[in-house]
């Protein structure tokens, strides 16, 4: 067995470096201390437990909530050369206790457990007998009532962890949750002396759109013709719409499949694995799909329906572009969709599960903050990471509202009554925070601006007719481009810099990105907002911009792209050979390799098992396995076109 983390990386998973955040989560966990990593999707969570799991002596054990998510999971480990499995009520009797039987004699590294079942007393009287120096739990989010998928099983998780003979380090994952969520996993999950890691939830590989389309079926069917040959989930708020869906793909030739809670057991296993193998590569499905669906090339995910809070939203949106390529995330809107959101939220009551008053309004406090992204004219990102307490641009570039709503603009005039606001306060001897220098050059009338004579300042109320969004918007653009800079202290301030005078006295023309201008207008009531999509529309203006302005992000993948066009036609033969290698193994074809995997194949073009070593995500197993075939093919290819056709 290895012990370091950088052979276990390349030896089993056929990476070469760690992405931002796992590094620390892995140090920290093989130390035996206990670990809360919130990870976007995408951010390679399970790589931080995986390989802590094999540097570790004795049994790792992750409580993880679905089925699907433990199948696919194992299956990738056995395939990387990990000997892995799970326990769930889907196993036959004897294969459960096959499973039981062979963890007890040490056979297993790895061994993913549905939380149902962590206190049947076969399950504690195997566990009491292992040494288990580390208990994951997956989807953390679970245990918090506050959460958007609150599961009671998870409650028993912290029992479970204190049965145990000697108490293991535990470790926390999961890849959204606000701070109210995240104190709830601490204290719930009794984390002692815990890690912390928030790595951000920016995906910045997700193109993020809303559309209000006046015919939501015709404009489905629009944006699927489009990508006929792509992956993704379409998102129902009802079964009924998921019945409608798939009758109308089916009719209109589409390879699409359904999923819902309302199906048999046996049709969902089967859909699921229709979409997981690409024999049906678009699923129609309720919000019961896709938590822990490791499907690495889903490309778009569509919402047909708003959903209720933007947690659940971002979670599902998130399982496009898992593997770090581009893909799209886009929701249609109408006003329809809060009411039915509202009617479902309220009518919890009368199912009986439990859920309180003060849950109620929680709830329909998040739907308020779902319907201001979904009807907002800001940037769409910043709307999202504003919600998780995350600083936020204020412009994108990569959603909707950025690429629509938004215009490069003068903001001369702006910024040199800014900082000459900065000057005159420095003055006096003075220097305050963003908001008090907003209140002050919009002329508020606050009690501190009287008490300290602030308004007879030649600046008081010179941006009385901006608004305040805007001119904070250009503040944070001032700071971020070094024209101004905050002080930090006990109470922050903003400071004239050495090149404020740029702006002041030399008159440096600067422009940046802006939301359009829009008549003043108040945040709707959520009864408002459920009118029409025009009405909400009206209602909010969008973003704030509490970070970098200005400034767009660059789109990111695994591994970098090069500027040269890749080979079509070896991509489609490594894709031919992949498809033909899973259906022979019966998995699915990422599980095999990912499509970020066979790009790099096409860029490399390795010829002998050292050289397919070096490809991104092949390890010492999968080269055993597969690198013969896949060499012999591009040898072959090769062969046939000269090089550069085939570069072209």
């Amino acid at each position: 067995m290895t012990q370091d983390k950088q052979e276990v990386l390349k030896t089993y998973f056929g990476y070469t470096g760690f992405r931002p955040g796992q590094e620390a989560v892995i140090d920290a966990i093989v130390s035996g201390r206990d670990v809360l990593a919130v990870m976007p999707t995408g951010a390679g969570k399970s790589l931080c437990y995986q390989i802590p799991a094999l540097m570790l002596e004795g049994l790792t054990v992750v409580i993880s909530p679905l089925i699907s998510l433990m199948k696919d999971q194992v299956n990738a480990l056995r395939e990387s050369g990990v000997p892995a499995a799970c326990l769930n009520s889907s196993l036959p009797p004897g294969e459960y206790g096959d499973t039981v039987r062979r963890a007890s004699l040490g056979e297993y590294r790895i061994l993913y457990i549905a939380p149902e079942r962590l206190l049947k007393e076969e399950l504690r009287r195997f566990a009491e007998t292992q040494p288990i120096p580390l208990v994951v739990i997956d989807e953390a989010h679970c245990v918090s009532q506050w959460g958007h998928d609150f599961r009671p099983s998870y409650l028993q998780i912290t029992e479970f962890i204190a049965s145990l003979r000697n108490r293991p380090a535990a470790a926390a994952f999961t890849a959204t949750a606000t701070p109210k969520v995240k104190a709830d996993i601490l204290s719930v999950l009794d984390l002692r002396d815990p890690y912390v890691l928030s790595t951000g939830f920016d995906r910045r590989n997700l193109y993020l759109a809303v559309q209000r389309p006046r015919n939501k079926q015709a404009a489905l069917l629009e944006f699927l013709e489009a990508r006929k040959h792509k992956s993704g989930i379409v998102y129902c708020s009802t079964r009924k719409t998921v019945e409608e869906i798939h009758e109308l793909l089916l009719r209109r030739g589409f390879a699409a499949t359904r999923y819902h809670a309302g199906l048999e057991d046996r049709e969902r296993h089967e859909n699921q694995d229709d979409f997981l193998y690409d024999r049906k590569p678009v699923m129609a499905a309720t919000n019961a799909f896709g938590m822990g669906i490791d499907k690495s090339n889903v490309s778009f995910v569509v919402h047909y329906n708003m959903p209720k809070n933007i947690e659940s939203y971002y979670q599902e949106a998130g399982r496009a572009g898992r593997d770090g390529e581009d893909a799209e995330c886009v929701l249609f809107y109408s006003g329809q969709d809060v009411r039915i959101n509202r009617f479902l939220i309220t009518s919890s009551r009368e199912a009986g599960d439990g859920r309180d008053e003060a849950l109620i309004q929680h709830n329909l406090e998040l739907l308020k903050y779902m319907t201001y992204y979904a009807a907002g004219t800001g940037c769409l990102r910043a709307r999202i990471l504003s919600y998780f307490g995350e600083a936020a641009p204020n412009y994108c570039g990569n959603c909707s509202n950025c690429r629509t709503r938004f215009d490069s603009v003068d903001i001369s005039l702006e910024a040199q009554k800014i900082i000459s606001c900065i000057y005159r306060l420095k003055q006096r001897g003075r220097s305050f925070g963003k908001t008090m220098v907003v209140n002050i050059l919009r002329g508020g009338g606050n009690e501190k601006i009287k008490t300290l004579g602030l308004e007879t300042l030649s600046t008081y109320g010179i941006m009385a007719d901006t608004e305040a969004r805007r001119i904070r918007d250009i503040l944070e653009y001032l700071i971020e481009e070094g024209y101004l800079a905050v002080k930090a202290g006990e109470y922050p301030v903003v400071e004239s810099t050495g090149r404020s005078g740029e702006i002041v006295f030399e008159k440096k023309p600067l422009s940046m990105m802006l939301p359009r201008e829009s008549p003043p207008a108040r945040t709707p009531p959520l009864e408002e907002a459920a009118g029409t999509a025009d009405s909400a529309e009206a209602g909010f203006t969008g973003g704030s911009g509490a970070f970098t302005a200005g400034k767009s992000f660059e789109p990111s993948g695994s591994p970098p792209v090069p500027p040269q066009p890749l080979d079509e036609a070896l991509l489609s033969k490594l894709r031919e050979l992949r498809n033909e290698l899973a259906r022979q193994a019966r998995l699915p074809a990422y599980i095999i390799f990912a499509d970020a995997s066979l790009r790099d194949m096409c860029r490399k073009r390795p010829l002998t098992g050292e050289q397919f070593l070096a490809v991104f995500g092949v390890g010492k197993r999968k080269m055993e396995q597969y690198g013969g075939a896949f060499t012999a093919l591009i040898r072959e290819h090769l062969s046939e076109v000269p090089i550069n056709q085939s570069r072209s």
